[in-house]
């Protein structure tokens, strides 16, 4: 019976995640995923699928195997109704279940949604992980972990040479200096880490729906990113004509106005890279979005020389997502493709609106870098 129910509920979590994946550009675009996220996991409506029910009738009111009957009665439930008042109808009813599916769970279809290939790690943490690892044989230990084969080849052994063993009666008797007992060795191994550092530009030309954008895309690539790290650091900078750190609440519902000076935020990534994140032990992903719109030639000139001497040297790649805005130029994702449209290391993205979101989660992960 266990393994029937086991095989079920195995066929119902693969027509969930059919659903999911099938109706999952929707969700993405339309940011439902994010605001039902929990601490683990994510609660998701699903249209369609009918889970059968048994319902109980109240004791004694009659109904199948209750009451004298005759054969040829017709069989009615316990809770006849009278015929109901309104009109027929011809479209089918609404069935929304709500199911949970965890946050690994959802990047494993988004990956196989977009193709998402796996990503390689770059380097190690300091942070280590330690565990055990049974490696040798010892000849004390506790009776747990004695080794039936160790001690019963010993005292094989050990019979034979003293010659007390016999062939016609192979009865083999373990003697306390006959046991061997497992061991082991607790092993230290580097943990893979990655930090994301978001930028997003904040000055008067970045609106709600411009900024709900990106809060959509970033919840999904912190899905991805930490089904592939099992540390993953975030760190958010909102910039206009400054920049400044802030923490995952203010970034995504601060509401700014101003100029716009690019430059201060990739300094600042750069500054928070050489305090915090070595290269040599951090993949670090810097993510930067705005409308485009730069103060000035010469302060697009210094993002380009931050970038190619401070970020780029170090970064597994650097991503830039330019969200349409009806007051931004547009004009500084033209400028990266003409400075670094040779560099690998720099993935640009178009983000019309919500629909395109999809096709830039594609761009920026696509690579596996």
């Amino acid at each position: 019976m266990s393994l029937k129910i086991d095989q079920d509920h195995g066929r119902f979590r693969q027509i969930v995640r059919g659903r999911i994946r099938q109706n999952l550009r929707k969700y993405i675009s339309q940011g439902e995923l994010v605001g039902r996220k929990g601490k683990d996991l994510v609660s998701i409506p699903i249209p369609h699928i009918d889970i059968p029910r048994f319902r109980y009738g109240d004791k004694q009111r009659g109904g199948v195997g209750q009451g004298d009957g005759n054969p040829g009665d017709p069989i009615h439930g316990g809770d006849e109704k009278q015929p109901g008042q309104g009109q027929a109808g011809s479209d089918a009813g609404d069935h929304i279940l709500e199911v949970d599916v965890t946050l690994d769970e959802l990047a494993a279809i988004l990956g196989e949604e977009l193709e998402l290939p796996d990503i390689q790690d770059k380097g190690k943490n300091k942070i280590s992980n330690a565990h055990d690892r049974y490696s040798g044989i010892r000849r004390v230990g506790p009776e747990s972990l004695r080794h039936f084969k160790r001690t019963y080849r010993e005292a094989l052994k050990r019979m034979i040479a003293s010659g007390t063993f016999q062939h016609d009666k192979p009865v083999v008797v373990p003697v306390p200096d006959d046991k061997r007992y497992r061991s082991w060795k607790t092993v230290t191994e580097p943990v893979a880490n990655a930090v994301i550092i978001y930028m997003m530009d904040v000055s008067g030309s970045m609106g709600d729906e411009q900024k709900e954008i990106v809060r959509i895309e970033s919840f999904w690539i912190d899905a991805w990113l930490t089904k592939q790290y099992k540390g993953l650091e975030s760190r958010f900078i909102i910039h206009d004509a400054v920049a400044r750190e802030v923490d995952r609440e203010t970034f995504f519902h601060t509401r700014e106005s101003g100029g716009t000076m690019i430059s201060s935020a990739y300094k600042l990534c750069a500054q928070i890279m050489d305090a915090d994140y070595p290269a040599d032990e951090w993949n670090i992903y810097p993510f930067h979005f705005s409308d485009g719109d730069n103060w000035s030639m010469d302060d697009t000139l210094s993002c380009v020389d931050v970038l190619k001497h401070r970020v780029l040297p170090r970064a597994n790649m650097f991503a830039y997502g330019q969200v349409e805005s009806p007051y931004g130029s547009g004009q500084f994702i033209k400028d990266l493709r003409e400075h670094f449209g040779r560099d690998e290391r720099v993935v640009t993205s178009e983000i019309r609106d919500k629909d395109g979101i999809v096709g830039s989660i594609k761009d920026f992960l696509g690579k596996g870098k």
